[in-house]
């Protein structure tokens, strides 16, 4: 059960693998462009569901994902569901892939332009450390990137959920200094942007 499924591109790593995936998505648009993304895949069921109400099945789950989901979670019944649909020794497994922040150049810059613009940055970031009061974990950190344009730079920050869309009075201010930090660190149009892949991994208990 892939929890917050959003547009399917977590989903579609265990479907490439034969797995069954259950996509959980609440949110419509999200939900339905994940269904175009998975169309092929036979073992792909989309549910309109939430981490506190996934309509599946008791004791039916082998492993849950979520992937940069968590805090939206309420984790009380949360916790509660999870437990209801996992199977005996069943895994929970977190995902985030955390932006390299302090680097100097690109990294140091980024981090300071999201702080600007973000709407509630820390209070999303807050509920991520949830994590410890959520279960017993171990984790694994993996280096990872993306090589991206400026439209695709773009679109990773209008990706995120605390940055402010066109209708606001900030959009067209913010687009404008990306992308004078764009010109500053590309090169040959292109620019790197760094993550630390952490992996969140255990049993409820």
């Amino acid at each position: 059960a892939d929890i917050g499924s959003g547009t399917g591109i977590l989903s579609e790593l265990f479907l490439n693998h034969g797995n069954k995936v259950f996509g959980i998505e609440p949110n419509k648009d999200m939900r339905q462009a994940g269904q175009i993304l998975l169309k092929k895949y036979l073992n792909f069921i989309s549910i309109d569901g939430s981490a506190e109400s996934t309509k599946l099945e008791k004791n039916s789950i082998d492993i849950i994902t979520a992937g940069q989901a968590f805090h939206w979670f309420n984790l009380n019944e949360t916790k509660m569901e999870f437990k209801r649909i996992l199977r005996p020794n069943g895994y929970v497994v977190l995902i985030w892939n955390s932006r390299k922040k302090t680097t100097p150049g690109f990294p140091n810059e980024y981090e300071k332009f999201i702080l600007k613009y973000g709407t509630d940055v820390k209070e999303v970031r807050k509920k991520e450390k949830n994590v410890d009061l959520f279960f017993n974990y171990e984790k694994k950190v993996f280096y990872n990137y993306q090589i991206l344009d400026f439209e695709g730079l773009k679109g990773r920050l209008l990706s995120t959920s605390y940055i402010p869309l066109d209708k606001n009075a900030t959009y067209k201010e913010m687009v404008n200094e990306l992308r004078q930090i764009f010109k500053k660190y590309q090169k040959k149009g292109k620019l790197k942007v760094e993550y630390d892949t952490e992996l969140y991994y255990g049993n409820l208990g």
